[in-house]
């Protein structure tokens, strides 16, 4: 028995459970590695030189989740477009410049403090104050993840509850 056609009622909803799970689940990708900066901060902070250049080594090829944050932000970008004449939109534009700010912090303190270190296999003399750099930075930026996260898990609920997908 073959199925009928969608309505376009049912694509635009598809659509909205499509467009969002995408986006749900790059920002969870994105938090999850922020997130363990930030748990691991406490106990980094109190590792002596040697032992921190060598923890530091288990980031070496993180670069490669650059990805995750290209879809996070297009499929940002998506449900902004998306509910762009609804309430939820602020949420979605929250969402954005959560991700927006978190990378600000990045490129702003936490990647000079790599390229002053080689990526951490250099020891510069001024390396402590790196390491503060560095860890807080990747702190400040769960925090602006967490808060993209749970701006897009409200419109999401937003939208759903008003109908308004």
């Amino acid at each position: 028995m073959n199925a009928l056609p969608a309505r376009p009622a049912d694509i635009d909803h598809r659509l909205h459970d499509a467009v969002f799970f995408v986006a749900l689940v790059a920002s969870a990708v994105a938090f999850g590695g922020a997130l363990a900066h930030a748990l691991e901060l406490p106990n980094k902070l109190s590792l002596s030189r040697e032992s921190y250049f060598i923890v530091q080594g288990i980031y070496r090829g993180w670069w490669q989740l650059a990805f995750v944050l290209l879809i996070e932000v297009a499929a940002m970008l998506a449900v902004l477009v998306m509910l762009r004449r609804q309430r939820a939109a602020f949420l979605a534009l929250v969402a954005l410049l959560g991700v927006a700010a978190a990378q600000l912090v990045f490129w702003t303190w936490t990647y000079p403090a790599n390229v002053a270190t080689r990526d951490w296999t250099v020891i510069p003399e001024n390396w402590e104050t790196l390491r503060q750099q560095w860890e807080f930075s990747h702190l400040a930026g769960a925090g602006f993840q967490l808060l993209a996260f749970c701006a897009l898990v409200l419109a999401a609920l937003m939208s759903k509850r008003t109908g308004d997908c």
